[in-house]
């Protein structure tokens, strides 16, 4: 019996509701004395467990496969931006920033697959960059710069995500259990191993002593993601490229939404106009996907 194309469309809404209001749980973590980088360490290896257990012998194909350590790398680099931005950071503008994906994805795509971005992908890009700088430009600056480390967290994240979508289609023939081995052991370590060179610059604290306030708040936030991860498996593999990414996009919506209900972020008018920027550039990109 053919899949439903509501359901799919549903669980990709369930993975961006995660990922779009886990600035909250993270936040609290946080007022526990447990880092967001520590939390994503430990949130991950909760589903690296699983996935062991799983598939145990899904390391076989980081042997096989080299450019899975890449892969591992780039996904854990994309928590590590993300879920520390959206900690510290203006949640609305962190987002936006992270969104740049699809420009940085048009930037990589040609080195890397051969992409050459055509006469449209550039004036995206083009589109995508206005946004930004418009987000950036505070009254009384010279220069549209990152002004804090949350922004240059969500620039960084927006790259990496970039480079994950990249490697994951570069990838697409290695077996689905190695590239899900890499992406949560990607998290687990380069989380860890920010963490760690974060304790000795002082920037980031230890982790508390076991409680049952942050570590229930923690297996929460850890089922929350697991159950993320495989709805956006169930939706993306049964979906066009071009409608996965624009129901992704809902995310900007969920993460706007409760950070300004919760003042987490605020919606200025340039931050408005420069978003709009920048979910419009998105929003062509799947159009363009969708028309080849």
């Amino acid at each position: 019996m053919p899949t439903r194309p509501l359901l799919p469309v549903l669980a990709l809404l369930l993975n961006a509701l995660v990922w779009g209001v886990s600035w909250w749980p993270f936040r609290q973590l946080e007022a526990h004395g447990l880092h967001p980088l520590w939390a994503t360490a430990l949130i991950y290896l909760v589903s690296l467990a699983c996935l062991w257990v799983l598939r145990p012998q899904a390391w076989r194909g980081l042997l096989a496969h080299p450019m899975l350590w890449l892969l591992m790398a780039a996904s854990g680099l994309t928590n590590v931006g993300f879920n520390w931005a959206v900690t510290v950071g203006d949640v609305v503008r962190v987002v936006l920033l992270f969104y740049l994906m699809p420009a940085w994805s048009v930037l990589l795509a040609w080195p890397l697959l051969g992409e050459k971005p055509s006469t449209g992908a550039l004036l995206r890009l083009a589109l995508a960059l206005a946004g930004v700088v418009i987000v950036l430009k505070t009254p009384g600056a010279d220069w549209p710069i990152p002004e804090s480390g949350a922004d240059w967290l969500a620039l960084m994240g927006g790259l990496t995500f970039a480079l994950t979508n990249i490697l994951l289609r570069k990838l697409n023939q290695t077996p689905p259990a190695s590239r899900m081995l890499a992406m949560f052991g990607g998290g687990t370590l380069m989380a860890a191993l920010a963490a760690s060179i974060g304790m000795t610059q002082g920037i980031v604290g230890a982790p508390p002593m076991p409680s049952v306030q942050w570590m229930g708040l923690a297996a929460l936030l850890s089922v929350a993601f697991l159950a993320g991860n495989l709805a956006l498996q169930y939706g993306a593999g049964r979906l066009r490229a071009h409608t996965t990414a624009l129901v992704m996009l809902s995310e900007v919506v969920f993460a706007s939404v409760s950070a300004v209900w919760l003042g987490a972020g605020t919606l200025s008018t340039r931050t408005l106009l420069g978003g709009a920027l920048i979910v419009l550039a998105a929003m062509l990109s799947t159009h363009r996907a969708a028309a080849d």
